[in-house]
Formats: structure tokens, sequence, C-alpha cells
């Protein structure tokens, strides 16, 4: 029995079809007799919409009352994924980055993770719950709701794995692991099985999409195995980004090139 903690982006909830196909995935893990916290982002343009929201009561939106607004997104994904798991009669319950008690400092729109309460989680997981926690979002001190900036939901996931020391953190994106290049505008690239954290480091400062370079570093810090997967795919092990513990890791190697369209 593994501990897994699945992350899934704003196009895997985009709607109520997306977060049954979620919900079914997780389903199959929990079958496997695993235990499975699942962190999940707004649906798809649902932040994006928010923004404009506040940008049309006020042109530059106060820090602390974006975060408050914002914050819902993930709030709305968290609920409806806890209630698809129900319907499929598994046990599950929803938590926000508050309740959970994601500790960040008080940098609203770019919060950083201080410390992370897994206590709760801890007990819902050995009583057979599936967690659901928002990504994206933490508490400072004072009890105001922070949002951690670009890539959010991704650094949730990797600290919620670090807090649990999971055997892994899955991340469900639109693609079905890391490529050498683009496969949208060369044909020939190629998925790479396994990469390590340093490699992905250079292609993420390069400009890669598929993870932002914060979660990346931080899985590095804490030694969290990561692993990319489609979630429009039933099958596939995408692409293992791991550690090697060893003197080659000094030596550049290039994995992949990351091309930018203009």
């Amino acid at each position: 029995m593994a501990l897994i903690v699945q992350k899934y982006g704003g196009t895997s909830v985009a709607n109520v079809e997306r977060i049954r196909a979620v919900a079914e995935r997780v389903a199959k893990f929990k079958m496997l007799g695993h235990q499975v916290v699942v962190v999940l982002s707004a649906m798809s343009g649902e932040t994006n919409r928010l923004i404009a929201l506040a940008k049309g009561i006020q042109a530059q939106p106060d820090p602390r009352e974006l975060d408050m607004l914002v914050s819902t997104g993930e709030q709305v994904t968290i609920a409806l994924l806890a209630m698809a798991l129900k319907d499929l009669g598994l046990k599950a319950k929803s938590y926000t980055g508050a309740q959970v008690r994601i500790l960040t400092d008080n940098a609203f729109t770019k919060a950083r993770i201080l410390s992370i309460d897994e206590a709760s989680m801890r007990a819902d997981l050995d009583s057979g719950h599936v967690v659901v926690v928002a990504g994206f979002q933490g508490v400072d001190e004072q009890g105001n709701i922070t949002t951690l900036g670009r890539g959010g939901s991704d650094t949730t996931g990797v600290a919620l794995a670090a807090a649990l020391k999971a055997d892994e953190c899955q991340i469900y994106t639109d693609v079905d692991g890391v490529y050498t290049t683009d496969p949208r505008i060369v044909p020939e690239a190629r998925r790479l099985k396994t990469i390590t954290f340093e490699e992905m480091l250079e292609m993420a400062s390069l400009g890669s999409k598929v993870l932002q370079i914060r979660s990346v570093e931080f899985a590095g810090k804490y030694k969290v195995k990561l692993r990319v997967l489609s979630s429009f795919q039933d099958e596939g092990d995408g692409t293992l980004i791991t550690f090697e513990e060893n003197d080659s890791m000094e030596q550049a190697i290039i994995s992949g090139i990351d091309l930018n369209r203009h």
C-alpha cells in the first residue's frame, strides 16, 4: 500500500464530466489499496474570470481581497470532487488550504509555505477517506487567506507529499509526460521515461510549461518523487522526475530543449 498525492490541473476539472472522470481514476487507486490525497486547481479559466471581476471593481485590486476572491475557485472543485467520490461509494472529505493549516507568510498573491499540519489528513487517510485539498492557497498567522502565485497548485501538491512523506506525487496535466521538445512543433519528440530534478529545472528555466520551476525546486529539496501523467489517458507511466545521489549529477546533461513560439 502506497500513499500517493495526485494533483489535477484546471483542464482536468474543467467541467462536471471531467470531475467525474477524476473521481473514477482516484477510485481505481483506492481499490488497489492505496491511500490517496488529491490536490485540485480551479476549473480551467475560473481564476482569470475572478481576477477580471476584481479589476472591474478596482483597477489595482487590493492584494488581500484578491486572494480572498480567487481562492474560491478551488473551493468549488474540491467540494464537487468529494461529492463525486461519495457518489461512487467512497469516503471523502474536502479541505481548503486554511482548514488543512497550510501556513504561509503574508505576501499576498505570492505567499510562501512555511509549514503544514498533516495530523488531520493522516487521521482521515487512516480511517479510509480520500482527502481532497484545495491547491494554490494557504493561511497566514493572522488567519488571512493567501495564495501561492503562479504554479501554486503544483507547489501545494509537492508540499503535501513532502509533509506526508508520500511515496509519489503525481501531477496530472493535459500532456502524458515530459518530452525532449514540444511534440506539437516537433513530431519526432520523445517522451522521457525518467528525468532528474536538475534536468527538469534546466528545462523549466528554458521555458518548459509542463511544471512550474518552483514546484520542481521544492520537490528536489524535500526528495519528493514526481511523476507527470495525462488525465486524458487511462494508461501510460508518464515521466518520473527523480534524484540520483551520485557525483554524475554535477555533469551537465541536456535531456531536452524547449521551444518557445513567438
